[in-house]
């Protein structure tokens, strides 16, 4: 008996240890809050008719801002959290060890349901300060967005190292309290003056049911308007909004929750793009640059021009969080927009879309409306923003479940962007049993807003845990899925923003990830040891960390390039710095850095494994885009109208779908068929267009 237990306890033992250097053997690891002193928990507030049945965002989660608040060369982590003074501030001591430190810094904040954090140093002080946005007005929610102004470290009492960081509340001060339905802020120059200015995207409580035509964006909503604060703290001390006057859209079509900049058509000037929930579309802000101006007068104010339907053909349909980078290493900035379609076949079969054929087709015909689809978009740029091909599905990434935030970064080293992306809803507000269910106990009862029913109601709607989703780039668009492999596959909950970093320093970016109801992630990269290069901009004026610079890493036969923005993903902001990958290289052959005011600089030889700060003062010599960037030509040219080509075929609109309702695509819509061949034998192809039926 003895030694059949001793037997049973080795086995167990095996197992344990096994098991242990299977998570070990992991690209990332999770550290134990017990370890890293993280305790942070996003858990949502509750109270009488509040929650999901009544706010639409209450699952959407908080975010994440990480940045290096007191100049100590290590990223700091601040989290926001749907509940009131929840938001957290955790100062870096090293060794992926924290300090909360929200207290003594001033930073819990006094908003009932905050949103979106970012860091940026918008005085110019060489400090980072940080924005966090906020919801009120609804459902008793009270609160504005808030801005704390970093005082700086505080002298150390021993006289040694770096003493307390303190921080200052000063929307007010600033022009940026904002009391609205904010979901997140994005820092950048925008008129190229020297200075950060600020874009805050609002997100519409309009009820989703009610389509209404797209000439309604020109209609004002002070709560869903999103605003470009421009920065004029060097003359009046504070921002000015100048949202009407530069053409940003302030109705209550938009359903803001994601946005990125970046320079998405290679002309010098930032572009903003806003991801919309629901039937409204994305918005894709061209920046014109300066219009011109009388003689003597300076420049022109900047404006944006909204030009999606110019340059996609689709976006997705529940676009949440969004992310912008080169991921095929070709020099133009790809788009990627994640949704809610469910990789797993069986969810997807009770997963119900919000509206009919009949409607989503009368709003892209009559109301202006141009095409969306229910899943993640990988949005190619084909060259200086000409036009967008959504690659998503050829790519494999177009299926991540209920996600959140999506980041491109190189996550192993080897010089091609990865794809991480967050997932997870606690509950499945779409699933058609539930609908059903709603539907048949709406006609039954008379609630008269009563929430007698709400306990039931919830117990039907069922969970939407995931896990968050890993891709391995090529540089081409095919990504590999390798959650199980690198250590996410595993995780099961509800995971909103995120961002990512190098925590220790180790040339590996490592991922912060704010949950719902549970404790943050904090994942170590374990990555095999691979050369990178960190890149730091310290940038002349009031922009001290270079915002909107952009690298062209030139090592190995191949280009990479990346610009400085640090909000990314969803309601989140990453560091101040960029990451190259090398894989087995000791020396990037060249480095182009392009600042925002179109001045450049060049260097050789750069060694890989050690940080290196570029400094606008050492850029002298214009950059020419129209050089670097020439214009694409067209692989094919039109010439129909040259060959008096007029036929057109029309179609009459008849929904498949109305009659058999289990069709898995139109059949009666497909198109005209086409044949090619020399039918007079003079040594030319002829061509015989079908038509439709008459």
């Amino acid at each position: 008996m003895i030694a059949q237990r001793i037997k049973w306890l080795g086995s167990i033992f095996f197992v344990m240890a096994f098991l242990s250097c299977s998570q070990q053997d992991k690209m990332f690891t999770e550290v134990a809050p017990s370890s890293s002193g993280i305790h942070f928990t996003n858990t949502l507030e509750k109270h009488t008719a509040f929650g999901i049945l009544y706010y639409l965002y209450y699952y959407n989660g908080g975010g994440v801002a990480v940045g290096d608040i007191n100049n100590d060369g290590l990223s700091d982590i601040y989290f926001t959290a749907s509940n009131k003074s929840g938001n957290k501030l955790y100062i870096n001591k090293g060794n992926f060890q924290f300090e909360d430190i929200t207290e003594k810094a001033g930073v819990a904040g006094n908003a009932d349901w905050c949103t979106g954090a970012t860091m940026a140093d918008i005085n110019g002080d060489g400090l980072l300060d940080i924005y966090v946005c906020a919801v009120q007005g609804e459902h008793g929610l009270q609160g504005r967005n808030e801005l704390y102004i970093n005082n700086g470290p505080s002298p150390s009492p021993s006289g040694k190292g770096l003493g307390e960081v303190t921080f200052t509340e000063s929307a007010e001060k600033y022009g940026l309290a904002l009391s609205a339905w904010s979901t997140q802020a994005v820092f950048f120059d925008y008129d190229h003056d020297g200075d950060l200015d600020c874009f805050v995207l609002n997100q519409s409580h309009h009820p989703n049911e009610n389509i209404t035509d797209t000439a309604k964006r020109r209609k004002p909503d002070v709560n869903a308007a999103s605003h470009l604060y421009r920065n004029d703290i060097s003359t009046t001390g504070k921002f000015t909004d100048v949202s009407a006057e530069s053409g940003i859209y302030q109705s209550s079509l938009g359903y803001g929750l994601g946005v990125s900049v970046a320079d998405l058509n290679n002309d010098g000037w930032e572009d903003i793009y806003v991801g919309n929930d629901f039937h409204e579309n994305d918005y894709y802000y061209i920046n014109n640059g300066p219009s011109p101006s009388p003689p003597g007068e300076g420049r022109g104010g900047v404006t944006f021009t909204e030009s999606g339907a110019k340059h996609f053909g689709h976006y997705s349909r529940f676009s949440m969080g969004n992310d912008i980078a080169d991921y095929n290493n070709d020099g133009q900035p790809d788009i990627v927009t994640v949704d809610m379609l469910p990789p797993a076949e069986k969810t997807v079969k009770t997963y119900g879309s919000d509206e009919n054929f009949d409607i989503y087709t009368f709003k892209i015909l009559h109301n202006g409306f141009q095409n969306q689809v229910s899943r993640n978009c990988l949005q190619t740029n084909n060259g200086s923003g000409s036009s967008f091909s959504d690659m998503a599905l050829m790519a494999g990434v177009s299926a991540t479940d209920w996600s959140w935030c999506p980041l491109f970064a190189d996550f192993d080293n080897d010089g091609n962007k990865d794809l991480f992306i967050s997932s997870g809803i606690v509950k499945r507000p779409v699933d058609l049993d539930y609908i059903r269910f709603v539907s048949d106990l709406a006609a039954k009862t008379n609630r008269n807003g009563s929430d007698e029913y709400d306990e039931m109601t919830l117990k039907k709607m069922p969970d939407g845990a995931s896990h968050p989703f890993l891709y391995k780039g090529s540089g081409q668009a095919d990504f590999k899925d390798v959650s199980n492999e690198w250590g996410t596959g595993s995780m099961n909950g509800y995971y909103n923003g995120a961002a990512y970093a190098d925590l220790n320093n180790d040339g590996n970016l490592d991922l912060v990830i704010n949950c719902i109801n549970a404790p943050a992630v904090i994942l170590k990269n374990n990555a095999p040891k691979k050369n990178s290069l960190t890149l730091s901009f310290k940038g002349d004026g009031m922009n001290k960390n270079g915002i909107g610079a952009k690298a062209y890493l030139f090592a190995g036969g191949k280009m990479q390039y990346q610009q400085l923005m640090l909000t990314r993903g969803f309601q989140s902001s990453s560091e101040p710095r960029l990451h190259f990958g090398l894989d087995s290289l000791s020396i990037a052959d060249s480095l182009l850095i392009v600042w925002p005011n179109q001045k450049c600089q060049s260097l050789k030889n750069i060694p890989a494994g050690k940080p290196l700060t570029v400094s606008q003062k050492d850029a002298t010599i214009d950059f020419q885009y129209n050089l670097f960037f020439a214009a694409p030509k067209p692989a094919f040219e039109d010439i129909s109208q040259q060959v008096n080509l007029n036929w057109k075929h029309t179609e009459n609109q008849f929904i498949d779908f109305n009659v058999q309702y289990l069709i898995p695509h139109m059949e009666s819509a497909r198109g005209p068929k086409l044949a090619v061949a020399d039918v007079n034998k003079d040594g030319l192809d002829d061509f015989f267009a079908c038509g439709a039926k008459g």
